[in-house]
């Protein structure tokens, strides 16, 4: 009997690879898709892999090339030039150019968005770099460059006024369809300029409820699952298909304040309701990390802007009562607090997409309730939070609030507070609190580049926040994930920037 050829012995032999390159991976997560404008919902186009930014970040989450291979300022920090990787296309076929580069950034700088602390006064090409000019020197802009909301997109993606219509990026993978709010599916780019991703398609879907999202994972609906509560994950790791992993973020569960509210607008105040809480319960019991225990907004991966405070000495229950009786409050019959006949009473709004926020908020309404506080806690959406920010209505909003949205921490910190004492706050930072110290020593962080005074100076920012409380920590938080065990390579990346998606494979 003659022996089949050689090519046909190959070609059998290659159809298990093949058979898993074919093989489609499907990730879910919380967040959707409210459009296709980076300026919305640009996270899910990067973490999926199909846009990128001129600026990447390393393994230290310091910013390093993507799309710009190289960049360099002047003396006085008036000019950065960002020289582009050669060889680049987009998705359409068309060349990453230094006019697309910078027109995509002037549709970016003109929405609101993380552009918005940086004194851009022209966004330019010449030749192959972009060139990018400020009214006054801006240290951290590289880092801002590295956000969502920065994506490179093709000349083609945008309408005649400017509006994006469609997704076409530089990434490994492109977008095959995006059916807002809910799913994306995207496809292997042949010509991407890195590394070929293993997995030729995959797709992503927006789930809010976390015990769905757990379900999928469970019944292997889905391969890669984001965001867990700590039942499900306990659950869940017990499961021999799945692989369990979590991640430390340099993202804090946090309430925010609004200091004009006639019960918050003194200091004493909020530090009696930070002095209230039990962290490092909240962290065992509930979050079940011990070591998620905050008494500080910024942990210790910031470096400078971690002050290393003992979340176990963060609770003072004496001291909180202390505080609120010097503010005329008195407990009354039922051991709840009033003063000239009103009753210490709050509202406090939050959002189940983070599925431990409402367990740690029913948690401050048990334990302020031992002092004599009233919490009504209320589970809504997470755009209720700016827009009671905005409207004046919200009395205190619980969130994870990350401090590594780019690779500095000023960044966030210029959006949540600012540099103008007669303007400070924003919708996920400060309500109603102005400081002039602190305005000062964000625009001089803005400005200089020498370490040593910037460390300085973010320890300062740390004390003067951890002083005045209009933001209170109560935990760090974790990135958790449960991934289909038959997957290999698979890693959390602890800025949330990416999904690393391109970096699996189907283990053979």
């Amino acid at each position: 009997m003659p022996l089949p050829p050689r090519s046909l012995l190959l070609g059998l032999a290659l159809l298990p690879l093949a058979a898993l390159a074919d093989r489609p991976l499907a990730v879910v997560a919380p967040w959707e898709i409210t459009g296709v404008d980076p300026s919305t919902s640009g996270y899910v186009f990067a973490r999926m892999r199909v846009a990128e930014t001129l600026v990447d970040t390393d393994a230290s989450g310091q910013p390093a090339p993507g799309l710009a291979s190289a960049w360099e300022v002047t003396d006085d920090g008036l000019t950065w030039r960002f020289a582009l990787r050669e060889g680049v296309v987009f998705h359409d076929g068309s060349p990453l150019t230094a006019q697309a580069a910078a027109a995509s950034l002037e549709h970016a700088l003109a929405k609101p968005g993380i552009l918005d602390p940086a004194p851009i006064t022209a966004i330019e090409a010449d030749g192959n770099e972009v060139v990018i000019r400020l009214e006054s020197a801006f240290a951290p802009l590289p880092a801002l460059l590295a956000h969502s909301t920065t994506l490179i997109l093709a000349p083609d993606a945008y309408d005649d006024e400017g509006r994006v219509v469609q997704v076409i990026g530089t990434g490994p993978y492109r977008a095959a369809t995006v059916t807002p709010p809910q799913r994306l599916d995207v496809e292997r780019f042949d010509d991407y300029w890195g590394e070929a991703p293993a997995i030729g398609t995959a797709s992503y879907l927006a789930v809010g409820r976390g015990e769905t999202r757990a379900v999928m994972a469970e019944s292997g609906d889905a391969d890669v699952v984001f965001t867990l509560d700590p039942a499900s994950r306990a659950r869940l790791a017990r499961h021999d298909r799945l692989a369990l992993h979590a991640e430390p973020l340099p993202r804090t569960i946090v309430f925010k304040v609004n200091a004009e509210h006639p019960l918050l607008e003194d200091e004493r105040a909020r530090r009696a309701l930070s002095l209230a809480i039990d962290r490092e319960g909240i962290a065992a019991g509930l979050l079940r990390d011990p070591e998620a225990a905050a008494a500080e907004l910024f942990p210790a991966s910031l470096g400078p802007w971690h002050l290393g405070l003992d979340a176990g000495d963060a609770q003072d229950m004496e001291r909180a009562r202390e505080l609120l009786a010097e503010l005329g409050w008195q407990a009354n019959g039922n051991g709840m607090l009033e003063r000239d006949g009103e009753p210490f009473q709050l509202t406090l709004r939050t959002f189940s997409d983070r599925p431990e926020l409402p367990l740690v908020a029913t948690a401050l309404q048990d334990q302020w309730r031992e002092i004599g506080v009233a919490l009504e806690v209320a589970v809504g959406n997470a755009s209720e939070i700016p827009s009671g920010h905005r409207d004046g209505s919200l009395e205190l909003g619980m969130m994870a609030r990350n401090y590594g949205l780019v690779p500095d921490p000023l960044g966030t910190l210029l959006d949540d507070f600012g540099t103008d004492p007669e303007a400070m706050g924003g919708d996920w930072g400060a309500m109603g609190w102005r400081d002039d110290d602190l305005a000062s020593w964000l625009d001089t962080l803005r400005q200089v580049a020498d370490m040593e005074t910037r460390s300085e100076l973010a320890e300062q920012v740390a004390r003067r926040l951890n002083e005045a409380m209009p933001v209170v920590p109560v935990a760090w938080y974790q990135q958790t994930a449960a991934v289909n065990a038959e997957l290999e390579g698979f890693s959390i990346d602890p800025l949330e920037r990416s999904y690393r998606i391109d970096e699996l494979r189907w283990s053979e």
